[in-house]
């Protein structure tokens, strides 16, 4: 780990721990953003986790940037993973099949497994969740093997229905909501991911993990998943 601070606004600073994303970085993310919470308390605005930073929104009335540095620095001091501060498990059921992911027979082909056999290695390795972005709820999860991984599709689609689990390189995730996108998509979860009547509206945190659970459509449409074809709403 090595710290480095960069300006990000006049009252924003980068705190960049390190260069390479890794599920091993985020032990250290999630104390870190501890130390900060705690260091900067009521002149913190806002904390922004990704994969290898944390933006800090700091209260500029309050502070100098001098001061929210030094506050960086000294909460950087000694710095160790806390096991206490790991994040919660999810087991996510999802419904693989063509009829809402299309994708899944292309990245069989792709890999050169059975379709069955990219569901196997997609589900049964739990993933952890580098940070939040592009639309409330939705987690970039990772790292999926290497012979799943697949660059976003050319074109990407202007409606992928809520529930959609995809991958694009070699991160995984959930569209929590019907939104564009432009990842290929598996199979769809019933699973709620973006909730107003949750603290924060998201069910996923960073440093979360989560596992995938192959359902059959019976139990998928029992957990209240829509089995509406993704290309019909495309």
């Amino acid at each position: 780990m090595k710290l480095r601070i960069e300006v990000v606004a006049i009252d924003c600073l980068m705190v960049r721990l390190f260069d390479a994303i890794d599920e091993a970085n985020m032990p250290w993310m999630l104390a870190a953003s501890q130390r900060l919470r705690d260091g900067f308390g009521a002149h913190l605005v806002d904390l922004v986790p990704s994969y290898t930073t944390l933006m800090v929104h700091y209260d500029l009335l309050a502070l100098s940037p001098q001061q929210a540095r030094a506050l960086i620095v000294e909460a950087m001091v000694d710095l160790s993973p806390d096991a206490a501060s790991a994040g919660r498990q999810h087991v996510l059921p999802v419904w693989y099949d063509p009829r809402v992911g299309p994708e899944l027979a292309l990245l069989a082909e792709r890999s050169g497994l059975a379709v069955a056999e990219v569901i196997e290695r997609h589900s049964q390795r739990e993933y952890q969740v580098f940070a939040l972005g592009f639309a409330p709820g939705f987690g970039f999860m990772g790292l999926v093997e290497e012979i799943l991984a697949a660059p976003r599709i050319k074109t990407p689609r202007k409606r992928v229905p809520a529930g959609s689990v995809g991958i694009a390189e070699r991160q995984t995730a959930v569209y929590p909501l019907q939104s564009p996108g432009g990842w290929n998509i598996l199979g769809r979860t019933p699973a709620k991911l973006f909730d107003r009547e949750i603290d924060g509206y998201s069910l996923l945190q960073p440093g979360d993990t989560v596992r995938f659970e192959p359902v059959y459509r019976a139990e998928f449409i029992r957990l209240g998943g829509d089995d509406s074809p993704l290309e019909a709403l495309a």
